[in-house]
């Protein structure tokens, strides 16, 4: 049994959702190979061999695979897919961008966002927006797999030595091109991979407001900032801070919600936290019970008074 799994990198380094990856592949068992789809990846490549449990690392190199482009990524993946038993990529954006692709290619259903491993052809998954957990098993011949990130620790960056091999790249498509690309440049962590986030609500009732009172508590606690669909819907914070069923999934070891109600697709993306801090001046607040520790009362009293004493 040998499982492939599509690295998600940026040409030069493998990103962080691809070691948590590789965490749920060692649970299924057997050789681990890591594809490398990219242009001028070869940096990209020589860390994902580095990746403790990788065996073997595949760099497909070509101009045409230099966007990731998801049509010219999947031909790439089908080129090499009847080797493997399991093909794997995380949950994100980039691997839910290509897996289902593969999956319809191959005729075989996915196993979409996978939190645990029960055996090689058994996974559990959430659903119901987290509120139920279903066990589903495949008798497809290659299963497609994605992986939440949240549901499995990381495994090391360093300490391997698997072998580069390299392939050939599928032709392009001719189907898509990246017309642009804007990057943001962030001052604090990454959301998805903080290890404190600080989040806001309607409550907060302005833009203003998230901005008066929340960065000072994350300036604080080295925090990354985060935010409810309804914070994001009404113009407090940007899309890409937006946590939940429909934003960004996280597990930090501290979450702080400020002025969110907790609503069920809220929930969904951040109760896997280690330690919830709840702050909202409403005590039948859903929010409070996934809370670890909850404080009812107003928000902007309240939290100006934490943030002094943080030593």
């Amino acid at each position: 049994m040998t499982i492939l799994i599509i690295a998600e990198h940026d040409n030069a380094s493998v990103k962080a959702a691809t070691l948590n990856t590789v965490a749920a592949a060692q649970k299924i068992g057997g050789d681990i190979h890591l594809l490398v789809a990219g242009h001028d990846a070869q940096d990209a490549a020589e860390a994902a061999a580095k990746i403790a449990g990788v065996s073997k690392v595949l760099l497909a190199d070509a101009p045409q695979l230099a966007d990731g482009l998801a049509e010219n990524i999947e031909a790439t993946v089908l080129s090499v897919a009847s080797a493997y038993s399991h093909i794997l990529a995380p949950a994100t954006a980039y691997g839910k961008n290509i897996a289902p692709r593969v999956a319809a290619k191959l005729d075989v259903a996915q196993i979409s966002e996978i939190t645990a491993v029960v055996s090689a052809d058994t996974f559990e998954r959430p659903i119901y927006a987290g509120n139920a957990i279903a066990t589903v098993q495949s008798g497809d011949p290659i299963k497609v797999i994605t992986v939440r990130a949240t549901g499995f620790d990381p495994v090391k960056a360093g300490g391997g030595s698997a072998s580069i091999e390299a392939i050939a790249a599928a032709a392009d498509a001719g189907i898509s091109q990246l017309v642009s690309r804007e990057l943001t440049k962030l001052e604090r962590p990454e959301l998805t991979s903080a290890n404190v986030i600080v989040s806001g609500g309607r409550g907060l009732g302005s833009a203003e407001n998230y901005t008066k009172v929340l960065e000072p508590l994350a300036d604080k606690l080295g925090a990354a900032l985060g935010a409810s669909r309804a914070a994001v819907d009404a113009g407090f914070a940007p899309n890409d801070y937006q946590v939940g069923q429909t934003g960004k999934i996280v597990a930090p070891q501290l979450y702080v919600a400020v002025g969110i109600s907790g609503a069920i697709q809220h929930l969904a993306g951040m109760k896997d936290a280690k330690v919830i801090v709840a702050i909202n001046k409403d005590e039948e607040a859903p929010i409070f019970s996934v809370a670890d520790y909850g404080i009812v009362g107003d928000l902007f009293t309240l939290v100006p008074e934490l943030v002094e004493r943080i030593a």
